[in-house]
C-alpha cells in the first residue's frame, strides 16, 4: 500500500545532532543546533522560569482545554512585549494574537491564513534564510522565491540596495518574510536606519510583511530587538509577526510561541482572529497550558520580569564574549585576514565563511560540528572549547 512513499531525507540540523550524539570522541563540540548552552555546556533553567513554574504548579487549576486562540493573559503579555503596553495598536485592539506551538506553529498558521485569504500571493524570503521557512510556505501551497540579502563577496554585510530594488519590483500583495533581529543563519541584521528605509517601500508597494522574531533579547536587548515590529506598527502597516520564547526563556520543549497580526482597526482584527482560530481548530485545536502560563507569569510579575531581563542580558553577553574569544584566536592564527564579521554579526548564529569541505574536515578530524552552510551556533562555545575550536577552524582555513 505504501510502496510509493519516498523515504524522508531527514532534517539537516537534526540529523547533524544525531551524528554528534553518536560521536564517541570526548572533546566533540556541537555548534549546529540553535540552542543556548551555558558556560558549562548545559541548557540552563532560568531562575525566573523556575520560580514562575513553581507558582503555576502551586496555583493548580483545571486541566481543561484552553480556548482555541490560547490563554488571554499569555496573549496580552505577548502584545505588550512586542509593542509596548501603551502602544496604540494594543490600546485600540488592533492586534489579533494567538498562542501557538512555538514560533514555527505561528508561522504555519499565518501561512495557512494568507493562503486562504490572499490566494494569489507568492512569498519572498531572504537569501539565505532558515531552511524551514521555505518548507513551511511551500507546504502551505505557496511559490517561494528569494530576495538578495547576505553579501558573500562584499565582506559579509547586507546587500541592502539590491534588497530594496528587488522588493520595490514585487507585485502588490506579495509576502515578504523578514528576520526582525538575529538573522538566522547569518547573524547579519538590518540597522534601524535600514529598517526606516525599508518600511516605506513595503507600504508603498502594498506588500505583506511577515516578521520572524525568534531571538528577542539576544541581539541588542529585549526592547531594542522589537524595533522592527514597533516601527512597522508606528508607520501604520498591517503585518504578521511570529515570536518565540524557546531561546529567551530556555523553554524549548514547552513550545511557547505566538502569532500576532496587526490590522487597520479593531473590527478587522476581530475578523482576522476568528479566521486564525478556524485555522488552528482544523490543525491542532488549541495550545497547551503549562508553558504558556510560565511565560505569562514571568512577563506579568514585575520582579520576575526584571530577573528575566537580567538573565537574557547575561546570555547575550556570554555569547558576545565567545565571539570575542573566537575572533582573538583565529585572528592571531590567520594573520592578514579580516575576521571582524565574528564581532559585527548579532545573536546566536555566525556565518563563518567556511566551505563545505572545510566544515566536513572540522567534523571528521576535529569533532567540531557546524552546518555545511558554514553556520555556527556561537552559544555552543564556552571557555573549555572555544580556543580548541578556533585553532581547528584556523587550521582548516590555512591548509
Amino acid at each position: 500500500m505504501f510502496a510509493h512513499v519516498e523515504p524522508f531525507a531527514g532534517d539537516p540540523i537534526l540529523a547533524l545532532v544525531e551524528a554528534f550524539n553518536a560521536d564517541p570522541r570526548p572533546h566533540k563540540v556541537n555548534l549546529s543546533i540553535g540552542i543556548y548552552f551555558d558556560a558549562q555546556g548545559r541548557i540552563p533553567v532560568l531562575p525566573s522560569v523556575r520560580l514562575a513554574e513553581a507558582r503555576v504548579v502551586e496555583e493548580g487549576g483545571p486541566k481543561t482545554y484552553l480556548p482555541i486562540e490560547g490563554a488571554a493573559n499569555f496573549r496580552g503579555a505577548v502584545q505588550r512585549l512586542l509593542f509596548g503596553a501603551n502602544h496604540a495598536v494594543v490600546s485600540e485592539k488592533r492586534v489579533a494574537t494567538i498562542q501557538s506551538i512555538g514560533s514555527s506553529g505561528g508561522l504555519t498558521v499565518g501561512a495557512d491564513f494568507i493562503r486562504r485569504w490572499f490566494p494569489k500571493a507568492e512569498v519572498w524570503v531572504s537569501d539565505p534564510t532558515w531552511e524551514n521557512h521555505r518548507s513551511m510556505f511551500e507546504g502551505a501551497g505557496f511559490a517561494v522565491h528569494s530576495y538578495p540579502y547576505y553579501d558573500v563577496v562584499g565582506g559579509g554585510g547586507v546587500r541592502f540596495a539590491a534588497m530594496l530594488d528587488a522588493l520595490a519590483r514585487l507585485p502588490a500583495g506579495s509576502v515578504v518574510l523578514l528576520h526582525a533581529c538575529c538573522h538566522n543563519p547569518t547573524g547579519v541584521d538590518l540597522s534601524r536606519a535600514q529598517w526606516d528605509q525599508l518600511i516605506p517601500v513595503l507600504m508603498e508597494r502594498r506588500l505583506i510583511p511577515y516578521l520572524d522574531l525568534a531571538y528577542q533579547g539576544f541581539g541588542d536587548g529585549i526592547e531594542a530587538d522589537a524595533y522592527a515590529a514597533r516601527a512597522l506598527a508606528e508607520a501604520g502597516a498591517s503585518f504578521f509577526v511570529a515570536n518565540s520564547f524557546s531561546k529567551s526563556m530556555s523553554v524549548y520543549g514547552e513550545r511557547c510561541g505566538a502569532l500576532s497580526v496587526v490590522c487597520p482597526d479593531a473590527r478587522q482584527a476581530d475578523a482576522v482572529l476568528g479566521q486564525l482560530k478556524f485555522d488552528v481548530r482544523r490543525n491542532y485545536s488549541n495550545p497547551p497550558i503549562h508553558g504558556g502560563q510560565i511565560v505569562a507569569h514571568v512577563l506579568a510579575d514585575a520582579d520576575l520580569r526584571a530577573m528575566w531581563e537580567a538573565e537574557v542580558a547575561a546570555m547575550r553577553e556570554r555569547i558576545l564574549a565567545m565571539r570575542k574569544a573566537l575572533h582573538g584566536v583565529i585572528g592571531a592564527k590567520v594573520p592578514g585576514r579580516d575576521f571582524g564579521y565574528f564581532l559585527s554579526q548579532s545573536g546566536m548564529f555566525s556565518y563563518t565563511g567556511l566551505s563545505v569541505a572545510q566544515v566536513d574536515r572540522l567534523r571528521e578530524q576535529y569533532a567540531v560540528y557546524l552546518l555545511r552552510s558554514g553556520r555556527m551556533c556561537v552559544a555552543g562555545l564556552n571557555e573549555g572549547n572555544v580556543e580548541r575550536t578556533a585553532q581547528a577552524m584556523a587550521e582548516v582555513l590555512t591548509d
